[in-house]
């Protein structure tokens, strides 16, 4: 690479999708003089992974994901990953109420409405998880308004098309919370944006794509950008850069050449929504209700029905359907996966790959189904949903992480979200994919903790933290009166639900 760069800035986004925003936000709210500067491939922000059609829309706080309260051997469940999903969401809701409060974020009903979340389960073994996990959760401060029950009457007043021609035979319960979200995370993207360029000290270049990256002496990090019109190329040297761009971040993660990035490989699940198009069906359910998982099935492929209200207009979906593409992005090449395998990582691809085949039949499976296999599952939730009001669309591409096992040796699939970053903390990677934009910005705080510790540690960047996270350095889960004081504070700015 030359030596001489055209342009240089503190930091780079390549992406713009939520997290790459969120961080922008976070460090122009630290230091309003840092010079930041993003690229997104496509020709708009939030088109991928943050669209809201690409997503569920739920704001992830475990009220109604059974996946991250498992069952334990002998009985029980073990909600140790709900509590932490359900506190890293409420660090998100301070945040998002701050800006709000300040004018840095427009009124929270263009991207945040208020939706009850709910589970709903079928057959007795399931009934008795849940009639558990209700009791396990309850009596903790965060899911202390947990409705349950296993009456007819009552899950119909919650929710009337679960229960609409239902059998009656059939043991089932459910849960809700009513203070659930529905949220549009590529709205809530453009406002971050939106406000970042307007402060200065920022730019976006949309269109245009990272195609190389390399170290210097110095330590900084050179960036080939390449407009996707017209083919232009350019030189830009930053001091920290950080690759958020969904799928796309793992190729340069390997391009990088760092140790912590050695073995790291993905594999692409992809997803499609049946959306309901009759005005009269759409306007009779107000929730989120979450199932379990087919066995075999990762967890972004969770069965549920949801309500979701975009730029004001409310619509139903259920899904998502899980397949399998070799994209890494929607709008990617087919030759993402194949192109991602490198000397480090191919026996980690492998290994992982062989250990979960029941994971790739059952992608195969989702990907030949009919569209009668695909209404059958989503009547186990609307059992008088009828085929003509349905419609299937095609939902957004994830990259589960493919790394190395540290216990078993090999490779391992995992679910959830990973930031891997450089020793230096000049360069960091998200991959991963759910619960992700819902616990963005405790994800964001951990990484500048990290990769601008020494900044981090100053009494003024500490006193920005507490600003903008009242419960910053607490622990919401031990401190009861805390996480009161701060869910009162959230649910007055956002307008949520008490």
């Amino acid at each position: 690479m030359s030596s001489q760069p055209s342009s240089a800035v503190d930091v780079v986004l390549v992406g713009a999708g939520i997290h790459s925003a969120t961080l922008g936000m976070l460090l122009r709210e630290l230091d309003p003089a840092l010079t930041i500067r993003a690229f997104e491939r496509l020709d708009d922000m939030a088109l991928e992974s943050t669209d809201p059609m690409n997503n569920a829309g739920t704001g992830h706080a475990a009220n109604c994901e059974l996946n991250y309260t498992p069952a334990k051997e002998g009985g029980g469940v073990d909600p140790a990953k709900a509590y932490s999903i359900n506190e890293q969401f409420e660090v998100s809701l301070q945040f998002w109420s701050s800006l709000v409060a300040a004018g840095k974020l427009p009124t929270p009903s263009t991207f945040m409405n208020p939706c009850p979340h709910m589970s709903m389960v079928l057959g007795q073994s399931d009934v008795d998880y849940l009639r558990v996990r209700h009791e396990t959760l309850r009596a903790h401060h965060f899911f202390s308004s947990m409705d349950y029950s296993e009456d007819r009457s009552k899950i119909a007043e919650w929710a009337p098309l679960t229960m609409q021609g239902r059998d009656r035979g059939l043991p089932f319960a459910a849960t809700r919370v009513e203070r659930g979200t529905d949220i549009n995370f590529g709205a809530l993207t453009r406002a971050f944006f939106d406000t970042l360029q307007k402060s200065g000290n920022f730019s976006m270049d949309l269109g245009t794509q990272i195609v190389d990256i390399g170290r210097e002496d110095d330590g900084s990090w050179r960036l080939i950008a390449k407009k996707r019109s017209g083919g232009g190329r350019e030189e830009v040297r930053a001091k920290f850069v950080f690759l958020g761009a969904g799928g796309g971040a793992l190729p340069l993660l390997l391009k990088s050449g760092i140790p912590e990035g050695k073995g790291y490989g993905g594999f692409p699940i992809s997803g499609q929504w049946l959306v309901c198009s009759k005005p009269e069906v759409i306007t009779r359910h107000e929730a989120k209700v979450y199932g379990k998982a087919a066995v075999g099935a990762p967890p972004m492929s969770v069965p549920h029905l949801d309500t979701r209200i975009i730029e004001g207009k409310r619509s139903l979906l259920f899904g998502p359907y899980a397949g399998f593409s070799t994209k890494f992005l929607k709008e990617g090449s087919y030759w993402d996966l194949p192109g991602s395998v490198r000397p480090s990582n191919i026996l980690v691809l492998a290994s992982a790959g062989l250990r979960n085949l029941g994971l790739v039949g059952y992608l195969v499976g989702q990907v030949l189904q009919s569209n009668d296999a695909r209404m059958k599952a989503l009547r186990d939730y609307f059992p008088e949903a009828r085929a003509e009001d349905w419609t299937l669309a095609i939902a957004g591409q994830r990259v589960q992480i493919m790394k190395p096992d540290a216990d078993k040796g090999g490779g391992k699939i995992e679910f959830g979200t990973e930031v891997v970053s450089a020793a230096d903390g000049s360069i960091a990677a998200l991959l991963g994919a759910s619960p992700g934009a819902s616990t963005a910005v405790p994800t964001m705080v951990k990484l500048i903790e990290k990769c601008f510790a020494d900044r981090a540690k100053s009494a003024a960047w500490q006193a920005s933290f507490k600003r903008l996270m009242a419960s910053y350095g607490q622990s919401l889960a031990k401190d009861k009166a805390l996480h009161a004081s701060v869910s009162a504070k959230n649910n007055e700015v956002l307008g949520l639900h008490s």
